[in-house]
């Protein structure tokens, strides 16, 4: 699925059509064959409440940032997914959808050293591992959840970061409180905060389509899943599933999750059936 890696980060407020965009493209586009025309596009963010204009602006930035490339397929103008994107899109789809595990509390925890000679790539290490949800715990020390050793290995390969960096698998022993620690590590007041307003957000359209004896595919089932999908979709990235029992009490985290849950649960399917229907029957043979 899809990631803040290619649609430009966290943004707080209303969300940008661009970001909109990447969700159904990430969504839909790969079973597609990874492609997807431009009037179709078109067609389905508008059912999303976003206009012509905005979908051609967004599609020429996502082009200029490498992440879709136009194509002509069949003669019809449209837009594929570059490698780069499909290979960011996997590692979202295992962060986005995975429900919280409970953590065992092993960490990994990423060792970094960059010559000032080379500063950009010392840049970039840090924005791949706060992409990843790696918390810092000093300049060259950062560290998460140790399920997370896997995507941190395959994407610091992927980008040439791997001869600065030693990766290890830990456990916290001494000296100082976990809970507190965990607190220093990461921003939680502002990850609370952008789960209260997901919850906020969405929480009416999961009371709504939960009182339907049915949910018929539609623009509104279409509209509502890939909004909650878009905003969802950030927070696994900046919480990459932080021990239950060392975050505070009443943790919003929670609450929001079951919300995005179940509106996944009820409003995939409809929404697939809605995109096949606007989408996949207009595409190139």
């Amino acid at each position: 699925m899809t990631t803040t890696e290619l649609d430009g980060g966290v943004e707080r407020g209303p969300l940008p059509p661009r970001a909109l965009i990447v969700t159904v493209l990430g969504l839909y586009v790969r079973e597609f064959g990874g492609w997807i025309s431009v009037s179709a596009l078109i067609r389905l963010m508008a059912a999303a409440g976003v206009d012509e204009q905005a979908v051609r602006s967004s599609l020429s930035r996502l082009k200029r940032r490498g992440i879709v490339e136009a194509e002509r397929r069949g003669g019809v103008a449209g837009y594929a997914l570059s490698e780069y994107a499909r290979q960011v899109l996997e590692v979202g789809d295992r962060r986005i959808f995975a429900e919280r595990e409970e953590h065992t509390h092993d960490w990994a925890v990423v060792v970094f050293s960059v010559p000032e000679s080379e500063r950009r790539k010392r840049h970039a290490l840090r924005a791949r591992l706060s992409w990843l949800g790696f918390g810092t715990v000093s300049s060259g020390v950062w560290i998460a959840p140790g399920r997370l050793a896997d995507d941190a290995r395959d994407v610091l390969l992927a980008d040439g970061l791997d001869p600065y960096v030693d990766l290890f698998r830990a456990e916290y022993l001494a000296f100082g409180d976990p809970a507190a620690k965990i607190a220093e590590w990461w921003d939680l007041a502002a990850l609370e905060q952008l789960y209260a307003d997901f919850r906020d957000a969405h929480e009416p359209a999961r009371r709504h389509w939960a009182a339907q004896e049915q949910v018929p595919p539609g623009a509104e089932a279409f509209s509502d899943y890939v909004r909650a999908l878009t905003s969802w979709r950030r927070l696994p990235y900046l919480d990459p599933g932080l021990p239950t029992d060392l975050l505070p009490d009443s943790w919003v985290g929670t609450t929001a999750a079951q919300t995005f849950f179940a509106l996944h649960g009820t409003l995939a399917g409809p929404a697939h059936d809605f995109v096949t229907a606007q989408a996949g029957a207009a595409r190139p043979g």
